[in-house]
């Protein structure tokens, strides 16, 4: 697929001062006290720590600084928040984005927030003061708290493996929607009467799951068979008891089973070797990401294959492109995916 540019919109003004003084007013302790909040919340009551944060939460205070001065403060770091370090998705894709930026003399700070909007959020709050040139986050969904002090701060903001038409800044990514809808159009083309899903609790391999199952049954009439797991790290043990529940307790006999991560695509793989089932004869598997051992599965693993690598180099010019005064680049960035047709489906 080809990459497809969004305009860009103009970026929301920084806002007004707000001071650490007022933080504390707002919660009724002084500056000290928020700023000990701040640098270290276990030295605070959690009742004295809830009320700075809900005066933060007010009035989008950025730690440290003002907008107008983190806009204008070189500190050449970079903050990156991503679900997982060790996961290779979200590994890869800094890989590409650190190279970049390094070329540049840019420094990169990592953090690992999980798939919880709260935490994200508080990580954000130690970021920014930091006083970073740049955040990059993943997806697009963020509490409304922390889009809020994003947008104030006036700290150029990458988000990428989503896209969006109302970006913070800018985003490069891909239609996680689309590629439920087109990994149905190809199940069904490919003559698959039945289908399931295997999901993680990851709102993006959410949307996955959900465009798939609304193409598929407009298209068949036959209802999809759903196995969700929640929120975390897929793995090949989770694929195998999927496939098992799947067979044994909800009466899927064959069809296609469509997952959100190559990690689970490979446990039902290796339950249905185990089980002597044929595949894709009976149980045809279609995974996503195209981890390096897809194509090294038995059979081989059809899949979903978007350039990660492309993607984090992607994202850094696009960052790089904010830090130029003269230069504002498109929104967002659809830099595509691939589903790729091994043995498995």
């Amino acid at each position: 697929m080809n990459a497809n540019a969004k305009p860009a919109k103009p970026r929301s003004p920084a806002r007004g001062a707000v001071t650490m003084t007022t933080v504390g007013r707002m919660a009724g302790v002084s500056q000290v006290t928020v700023s000990r909040a701040l640098s270290d919340p276990d030295k605070v009551s959690p009742d004295t720590l809830r009320r700075i944060r809900e005066a933060i939460e007010a009035t989008g205070y950025v730690p440290n600084a003002v907008a107008g001065a983190l806009a204008s403060r070189r500190s050449r770091l970079i903050t990156a928040l991503v679900p997982s370090i060790t996961n290779i998705v979200y590994s890869s894709l800094l890989h590409g984005f650190a190279e970049i930026m390094r070329q540049h003399g840019y420094q990169i700070m990592t953090s690992e927030i999980g798939f919880d909007p709260a935490r994200e959020q508080e990580t954000i709050i130690a970021h920014l003061s930091r006083r970073p040139d740049g955040i990059l986050l993943t997806g697009i969904h963020h509490t409304p708290e922390a889009r809020r002090m994003l947008i104030g701060s006036g700290i150029p903001v990458v988000e990428i493996w989503d896209i969006s038409e109302t970006p913070i800044d800018c985003c490069v990514g891909f239609s996680h929607a689309e590629v439920g809808r087109q990994v149905a159009e190809f199940a069904v083309g490919a003559g698959y009467a039945q289908a399931a899903t295997v999901t993680a609790g990851d709102i993006r391999a959410q949307r996955r799951r959900d465009s798939f199952i609304d193409r598929y049954q407009a298209l068949t009439g036959s209802k999809v068979t759903r196995i969700d797991y929640p929120a975390g790290t897929a793995t090949l043990g989770q694929g195998r008891d999927a496939l098992a529940a799947l067979i044994d307790r909800q009466g899927f006999a064959a069809g296609v089973v469509f997952c959100s991560s190559d990690q689970f695509a490979h446990g039902i793989l290796t339950e249905a070797t185990t089980r002597g089932l044929d595949v894709p004869g009976r149980i045809a598997v279609i995974g996503f990401g195209d981890q390096v051992f897809a194509a090294r599965t038995h059979p081989a693993m059809t899949t979903i294959r978007v350039d990660r690598d492309a993607l984090g180099k992607e994202a850094a010019n696009a960052l790089l492109q904010r830090f130029r005064d003269d230069a504002v680049g498109p929104a967002s960035i659809d830099v595509g995916f691939s589903l790729i047709r091994r043995e498995s489906a």
